[in-house]
């Protein structure tokens, strides 16, 4: 059981970004909406297994379709439930219908909480809700890069985190001549450090070459940097992600490379 449960790493992301959602809600005591959390879950898991049934995929993928939901409950605010299932229907259902030489081509989550704050302008993200504590930023940090690691992405966090860190370094303590303080507490913000270790480092979404990678985090790093501080776009990354991730398929075209596959085919012997 340990060995299946290694083998394959959405049991890491379900188990750490589990543990992030009860941080939250019973550590940092967020206003905890239940019915919201039982939407997402309760649309976002029928969504699944009809795509499951429909298109006669593995059973094994309702795994992808938990990180999608644990990822809409830690980042998506809404005014109603059925905004949070409006959101988990459309996550999902953009695997199965937005999909490029058979690879789908926005991350879940990301379309999820994108396309129904367009569509509905009642629903948002909310970094506040993280606060700013070393004890967050050495747990997701920790946990996230073991994550990554796992899936081979550690190059995606770190191109992007290290590109915005430099970018946020000039403005803020070159230019500006602000306080360390200040340019250390932009980086210790909840949202942000889950976007780079498990939003943005999705493997079925990302390039599949490593220098295809890098060039695309890099390029939403930049884009971040400019509509975070001189648009004031609240959580730019997210919104960059969405309109970057059609950019993906082209990247898949010049940089050739292997696709990811959860798990990987076993070849019997003879």
């Amino acid at each position: 059981m340990i060995k299946a449960f290694l083998k394959d790493a959405r049991h890491y992301q379900i188990l750490f970004l589990g543990t992030f959602l009860l941080y939250g809600t019973f550590i940092l005591d967020w206003d905890t909406h239940w019915d919201h959390y039982i939407a997402i879950f309760s649309t976002a898991l029928l969504t699944q297994y009809a795509g499951i049934k429909f298109l006669k995929l593995p059973t094994h993928s309702w795994k992808s379709a938990m990180i999608s939901v644990l990822g809409l409950c830690l980042l998506l605010k809404a005014n109603h439930w059925s905004i949070c299932a409006l959101a988990a229907f459309l996550a999902i259902a953009s695997k199965f219908v937005l999909r490029v030489n058979g690879k789908h081509i926005f991350n879940p989550g990301n379309f999820g909480i994108v396309a129904v704050i367009l569509l509905t302008g009642q629903a948002w993200i909310s970094p506040g809700q993280w606060g700013s504590g070393a004890v967050l930023l050495f747990l997701v940090g920790i946990l996230g890069s073991a994550v990554v690691h796992k899936v081979n992405r550690l190059d995606t966090s770190f191109a992007f985190i290290g590109s915005l860190m430099a970018l946020q370094a000039w403005r803020n303590l070159v230019y500006q001549g602000w306080p360390f303080d200040y340019f250390v507490q932009q980086f210790t913000n909840g949202s942000l450090l889950l976007f780079t270790f498990f939003m943005i480092t999705d493997p079925v979404t990302t390039p599949n070459h490593k220098t295809a990678r890098i060039i695309w985090s890099v390029l939403i790093a930049a884009l971040s940097f400019y509509l975070s501080n001189y648009k004031f776009v609240n959580g730019a990354p997210v919104w960059v992600l969405f309109f970057i991730a059609p950019l993906t398929p082209l990247f898949d075209k010049i940089f050739k490379a292997s696709r990811f596959e959860w798990l990987k085919p076993t070849i019997a012997k003879a």
